[in-house]
């Protein structure tokens, strides 16, 4: 954990940038991936633009290898399930975290959990800032009638925004993307060393809303495959999902599935050396853009205008349905709305479409 600030309760209330250069700042995102994800090159820019600034991130401890190459980020795990569950966990905890220094918060979730933490840290004259979610904006913008049809702001902005509420303003243009990690031998033993363009395709995502359709998906990897020069890599997790990449993998000569295969911090490094990511609106696509590793993804009821697009990724690597066939897009912000007619907007989108779009990025005819 970040050390002790000396700065006094009394003046915590007045918390201004120019008085606490090196204050501790308590970042509050507990889930889910890729809004977690979207926060790391956030951090990256806060911590090159304020050195001094430490930073407690209370979120998961499965999300730590995210940040860890991120200086002066310390990660609190938030054991919501266990020890922090319930009010009073989350009042323990709360106290737990004010006694070892925390002299402002961001909060980046705004849910109940972190509405919890919020009361208690105002009560310890703790000043909390909350993000702005745009919640009116999203509902005018998924509307089914009068849809205001616009581009949101950036969730990385609204992240960036609290940190200004906090008197700590940054410029995301200033962002720098780290280096590729370096793959374990584990991972080696998987990916062998060929010279063919690595890319990673990840095609699931929390509602099948936003998946591509799988037998449309076994088109692009054969038309991918009969190129001789992708090697290409399936990511996804859960039991089912691990049969489906498999049953994939196994009628193409250069598809390997890494389902329940690498760690999360080894996913993270064989991500990190992709040559592109072709992901759905979903956690994966999240990862590779925090790498700057060029992102193609496929989009079904949701849209990139709601603020949930890869980071610093142009809008041409959006493939998106048919939006004159379907102009009810989009129907939600997380997918989990789909109108009567609607259930198939992703096949609209055609396999040779996102072959096109795939050697395009990769420079290949």
């Amino acid at each position: 954990m970040s050390s002790n600030s000396n700065i006094s309760k009394s003046s915590k209330s007045n918390f201004k940038k120019g008085e606490h250069s090196e204050a501790t700042i308590l970042v509050i995102r507990l889930s889910a991936l890729g809004d977690v994800a979207m926060l790391a090159p956030v951090l990256r820019v806060v911590s090159e633009t304020y050195p001094k600034l430490k930073i407690t991130l209370l979120t998961r401890a499965f999300f730590a290898p995210i940040f860890k190459d991120i200086p002066n980020v310390t990660i609190c795990e938030a054991d919501v399930n266990g020890e922090h569950s319930g009010v009073f966990g989350l009042s323990r905890l709360a106290k737990d975290l004010r006694d070892l220094g925390i002299d402002a918060v961001a909060d980046l979730h705004d849910v109940l959990r972190s509405n919890v933490l919020r009361s208690v840290f105002y009560f310890y004259g703790i000043p909390v800032k909350q993000i702005d979610k745009g919640r009116a904006e999203k509902k005018s913008l998924t509307a089914a009638n009068n849809k205001i049809f616009k581009q949101l702001k950036s969730t990385h902005q609204r992240y960036a925004d609290v940190f200004a509420k906090l008197g700590y303003p940054i410029d995301l243009n200033r962002h720098k993307f780290p280096e590729k990690q370096k793959i374990s031998p584990n991972t080696r033993e998987i990916t062998g060393t060929n010279p063919l363009k690595w890319i990673g395709i990840a095609p699931f995502a929390q509602h099948t809303s936003k998946v591509y359709p799988l037998d449309l998906m076994a088109e692009v990897l054969s038309l991918l495959n009969q190129s001789g020069k992708i090697q290409i890599f399936l990511f996804g997790g859960g039991k089912k999902e691990s049969k489906l990449l498999e049953e994939l993998a196994a009628n193409h000569e250069h598809v390997i599935s890494l389902a329940k295969k690498l760690k999360f911090n080894e996913e993270l490094a064989l991500i990190s050396n992709l040559d592109a990511m072709v992901s759905m609106d979903s956690g994966n696509a999240h990862l590779a853009a925090m790498y700057g590793i060029p992102v193609i993804s496929l989009w079904g009821v949701t849209h990139p205008y709601t603020g949930f697009a890869p980071f610093n990724q142009p809008i041409e690597n959006s493939i998106l349905p048919d939006l004159h066939k379907y102009s009810q897009i989009p129907t939600s912000i997380y997918g989990n709305k789909v109108p009567a007619g609607y259930e198939d907007v992703m096949r609209s989108i055609s396999p040779e479409t996102v072959v096109l779009k795939i050697k395009s990025i990769l420079n290949l005819k």
